[in-house]
């Protein structure tokens, strides 16, 4: 690993005696995580109350002036996703079915606009992800995911204009818990997931966590599999009153398909012809992270903290597919290697003071990122067997230093609650081609957000806010793409206005929002081949819509969620015969609602029942308009049984069933089709202790 001495200043020289969060507790007569106040997440059942996702300090979600979404752990417990798509399937303004199944990637879309490059966080960090290195997130070692709606620049640097999702992992507990699961399922699916936590020494000051799982599955695809090995352990010390530190780490070994596309023998039409090779067609992946937080409270006023992590992928990827050769079918293959290096801090001190009638909570910090990949890759049209032999050559890196710097006051008076935030940002980044050759480019800019809420009642906000994000892009731009002048491509920029309102149904734990947003991007990077050669421009895009999603805690045995977004996302300035245009794979119309009833009393008690619709609605299945992608009506359903009814405390057994009506249709983006999974079933035992 190579840190520049800048990083190194960054790092030590504002290192900080600090500590990570309380860790809360557990009650094990409900199951249900009961945060602490100064949690990273504080949530209940299915309706996250407070956390760290819009302001870096502990603030009631009901608060803050922006569109929040949260999957809490016990809605990832009750659907069982794979991924983290599944994860947030049923969130209002993510869309995860762009490319239908494809497990490889977390490729997300939010509120239309891509989120995987420059808006995947996990713990607060910026997770980068090089072209085919991604991080691959295990929902079985979430605490929860929140996703911020919108542009986050301001305090979170460089992510993109439809917002961020940070993951949170799981953290050491004060009270002792044990886990042993086992699943089995459709694919051949068998897995054996374990997670214990809690005191290390009769003090209580030291407290671990420890999760893991081990995999071995296929999928529909012939030659894809989804087999793992995870371990992720976390270690939680007391200092001292004031002070703690918490070491986060993980380490996996995955192997998914290297395909999961289907041949596609016209435009718009994805056939039946699967195009791996089941003899090559494996994406090996090895990844792992370390790193800590540390928080500490100077004074009763002030407190100190600082977050760090360093963390690799090393990604090998076989994959294959069908071409028309003009007589018949023929086939390629390709093998491509790829490791990427991530290394991120970030300092931050909290004041809070009072001046005149209004309180203050203030956030200054710094923080910095680096990080480094490589790529090599090669392509085939003998044989999987020639294709593998060959000594793959280097195909370009780069490296990309940012600096930022923030600010935010977080200012309350009687029921007014007002952000202010603004930051600056620095990047440099050297681009490297075949030759090893390098670019070298530099951007900088100013990001800012002013949001207001205003608490109508005990029950009912309303809020507004203005926000700005900033990302800079890689190479170079044409904008004639007749000719061959180019230049460095501008920074992507992006303006968000957003109102909305949130409400409590009275005498219930819940969380309801509905929020209008226009974002307006600028010199958004796409590629137009309207001239036969493949070359970057530089267009805008707007996306305009509305969001209505509710949680609810019932009290009675019953969660239930729902979700509804409208999206207009218009090309303003595309490739050519896109202008005004709806962008590709973009659904007017999605919608979803799951709900999980466990009876109180009766013949019943014991049981758990759930069941969810996923609607997406018809888009374009390619820029220029020219066809429509179908609507689809997915339905999930869930059952488990608490064997503590007869006896045996802490046994579960839990049955999931996702696309119970086998929908196997396709969807088309930018002209190129792709199919859904299908139905799937999976069965687990699971032992608390």
């Amino acid at each position: 690993m190579h840190v520049s001495r800048s990083a190194l200043l960054v790092a030590l020289g504002a290192a900080l005696p600090a500590a990570a969060q309380d860790a809360g507790t557990l009650d094990l007569g409900t199951l249900v995580l009961e945060a602490e106040s100064d949690a990273t997440l504080d949530q209940n059942g299915y309706v996250a109350l407070s956390g760290r996702q819009a302001t870096k300090l502990d603030t009631p979600i009901r608060d803050i002036p922006q569109a929040i979404s949260t999957v809490t752990q016990d809605q990832v417990e009750d659907q069982v996703p794979r991924t983290l798509l599944e994860t947030l399937a049923y969130t209002a303004g993510s869309s995860v079915g762009n490319f239908a199944f494809d497990t490889r990637y977390d490729a997300i879309y939010l509120r239309g606009f891509p989120a995987y490059y420059t808006g995947l966080f996990r713990d607060g960090l910026r997770q980068v992800n090089g072209p085919s290195a991604w991080y691959r997130n295990e929902p079985y070692t979430f605490e929860g995911a929140s996703v911020l709606k919108g542009p986050a620049s301001s305090l979170y640097g460089v992510s993109g204009p439809g917002g961020i999702v940070n993951i949170v992992s799981k953290r050491p507990k004060d009270e002792p818990f044990r886990e042993l699961k086992f699943t089995t399922g459709t694919d051949d699916r068998a897995e054996l997931a374990f997670d214990f936590t809690g005191p290390l020494d009769e003090a209580g000051r030291l407290t671990y966590r420890l999760t893991g799982l081990v995999r071995d599955a296929d999928t529909p695809l012939d030659g894809y599999s989804d087999d793992k090995t995870l371990i992720a352990p976390a270690l939680t010390y007391e200092l001292t009153d004031r002070t703690s530190i918490t070491f986060l780490g993980e380490y996996s070994e995955s192997t998914v398909g290297g395909t999961a596309s289907y041949y596609n023998p016209s435009y718009g039409e994805a056939s039946e012809i699967y195009n791996g090779d089941p003899d090559y067609n494996d994406f090996d992946q090895t990844q792992y992270r370390i790193g800590y937080e540390i928080e500490h409270e100077l004074t009763d006023a002030v407190t100190l903290r600082q977050n760090l992590r360093y963390s690799e992928v090393d990604a090998d990827l076989e994959y294959s597919g069908y071409y028309d050769s003009g007589a018949s079918l023929a086939r390629y293959w390709g093998h491509y290697l790829e490791d990427i290096e991530v290394f991120t801090v970030d300092t931050l001190a909290e004041a809070e003071f009072t001046t005149g009638a209004i309180d203050h909570t203030l956030v200054g910090g710094v923080d910095y990122s680096w990080s480094d990949y490589d790529a090599y890759s090669t392509t085939g049209y003998v044989s999987a067997e020639a294709t593998d032999a060959v000594d793959v050559p280097y195909s370009g890196g780069q490296e990309t230093e940012q600096v930022g710097i923030y600010l935010h006051d977080q200012m309350t008076t009687g029921p007014w609650t007002v952000f202010l935030s603004g930051r600056y940002d620095w990047v440099d980044m050297t681009s490297r081609d075949a030759a090893r050759d390098g670019t070298d480019t530099s951007d900088e800019a100013f990001s800012g957000r002013i949001g207001a809420s205003y608490q109508v009642s005990t029950d009912l906000s309303v809020f507004g806010n203005v926000s700005t994000s900033f990302s800079p892009n890689v190479g170079v731009v044409y904008d004639d793409v007749t000719s061959d002048d180019s230049r460095p491509a501008e920074p992507t920029r992006a303006l968000q206005k957003e109102i909305g309102i949130k409400y409590q149904l009275p005498g219930s734990e819940s969380l309801i929002t509905a929020s209008l947003f226009d974002i307006a991007q600028e010199d958004g990077v796409v590629f137009d081949t309207s001239t036969g050669v493949n070359k970057q421009r530089q267009l805008d895009l707007r996306s305009r819509g509305f969001e209505l999603e509710g949680n609810v805690n019932f009290g009675n045995g019953l969660s239930a969620m729902g979700s509804y977004t409208y999206v207009d996302m218009e090309i303003e300035k595309g490739a050519a015969d896109t202008d005004g245009n709806t962008l590709s794979a973009t659904p007017y119309h999605t919608a979803s609602v799951w709900g999980f009833y466990e009876p109180q009393a009766g013949a019943l008690e014991g049981f758990g029942f759930g069941a969810g619709l996923r609607y997406i609605g018809e888009s374009w299945g390619d820029d220029t308009n020219t066809f429509k992608n179908d609507a689809y009506l997915f339905t999930d359903l869930a059952m488990s049984y608490d064997f503590g009814e007869v006896g045996y405390d802490g046994l579960e057994l839990q049955v999931n069933a996702k696309n119970v009506f086998d929908e196997t249709g396709q969807t088309c983006s930018a002209g190129n089709c792709y199919r859904y999974e299908g139905r799937t079933a999976t069965a687990s035992i699971r032992y608390r202790f």
